[in-house]
């Protein structure tokens, strides 16, 4: 849940595009982002969803429609007098500038009292968790550590939205899980709205108030992790985020997603539940994962798919792998194929 405050803005997009020549990178997008929220555009590349960061920042110019914040319309107000916090991949540090020195830089280049600078930049640093590297020059920080700078020089003159661009596409697996639990934790202290963009589906779920995904130019859900996982509205959501077993229902152009831990391997189809259809499967790997088993399963037109239990099936090995998919219909759904 996002945090109820009055610090961060609500944005308001309304029908907005970007058409270049030869291709269309957002056609007629609209979104509705609370104040205090932690809203995650995520997409495959070349979705739209960077190009959507752009018409908010306003770095890019709009071909349609109008970006609202706060109810002000920002469409023909300049990058710098839109008051936006932003963070990038890449940290775009002042190298020859202590960590102090880059995270006072907004401040002074708004001509704010020395006093109240320093005040400001160590309140930030504290956020970011860098107490103690005030003197620093980023050459002696570690990747995770830079970016933590670029966060608090985006949030020391307190904007009311910070819009992040793939801050942490960059940093090794442990940095980048360890800095999504910070920025939760940093959202949920400032209270700013945070405009998040990712691909990076697992980091979506795990930081988000709410996602919009994203594909060929338009938004197609907008809802929390759980709504997005649990009732995706089409194909290409619910095989976007988390795994799933796509089986194609031929004669209603339909297909069901059956999720890896709602389904499961039967050694013989006459023991599945009244009601619950069956599939006839090929049982290609089974893995042990300490928590529990993955099955990598082929469906009979081909299809791959994946099912997760807590125990092992013994008698796998039998009858050339073969095995029954079953699953109850209430939390599969169907959806066009």
């Amino acid at each position: 849940m996002a945090k109820e405050t009055t610090a961060g803005a609500q944005i308001r997009l309304e029908g907005i595009s970007k058409h270049y020549p030869n291709s269309i990178a957002l056609d007629d997008v609209s979104l509705d982002i609370k104040a205090g929220e932690f809203m995650t555009l995520l997409g495959p590349s070349g979705s739209g969803k960077t190009t959507t960061l752009n018409l908010i920042a306003g770095f890019a110019s709009l071909t349609t429609g109008d970006v609202y914040i706060d109810n002000k319309l920002m469409n023909d107000v300049p990058v710098h007098k839109r008051e936006l916090g932003i963070v990038f991949q890449h940290y775009a540090l002042f190298p020859h500038m202590s960590v102090a020195a880059n995270v006072a830089f907004p401040l002074q280049q708004r001509k704010v009292d020395k006093a109240e600078i320093a005040q400001r930049v160590t309140a930030a640093l504290e956020v970011a968790g860098l107490h103690g590297f005030e003197s620093r020059l980023p050459a002696e920080l570690s990747g995770g550590q830079q970016q933590r700078v670029a966060l608090a020089r985006a949030l020391v003159f307190e904007p009311r939205v910070l819009l992040l661009d793939e801050p942490l596409g960059a940093l090794d697996k442990k940095l980048r899980e360890d800095l999504q639990l910070e920025l939760r934790r940093i959202h949920r202290e400032v209270g700013r709205t945070f405009v998040f963009v990712t691909h990076d589906q697992e980091e979506a779920l795990t930081l988000s108030d709410r996602i919009a995904v994203f594909n060929s130019g338009k938004i197609e859900q907008v809802g929390t992790a759980q709504e997005l996982y649990d009732t995706p509205k089409t194909r290409f959501v619910a095989e976007f985020i988390g795994d799933s077993t796509v089986i194609k229902n031929d004669s209603s152009n339909t297909v069901t997603i059956v999720r890896p831990e709602r389904g499961q391997l039967l050694a013989d189809e006459s023991s599945a539940k009244p009601g619950m259809p069956t599939v006839p499967v090929t049982v290609r790997q089974a893995i042990y994962l300490g928590s529990g088993w993955k099955f990598e399963i082929v469906l009979p037109d081909g299809t791959p798919g994946v099912i997760r239990s807590n125990t092992g099936l013994e008698w796998l090995g039998e009858a050339e792998n073969r095995a029954f998919l079953t699953w109850a219909p209430a939390v599969a759904p169907e959806l066009p194929a």
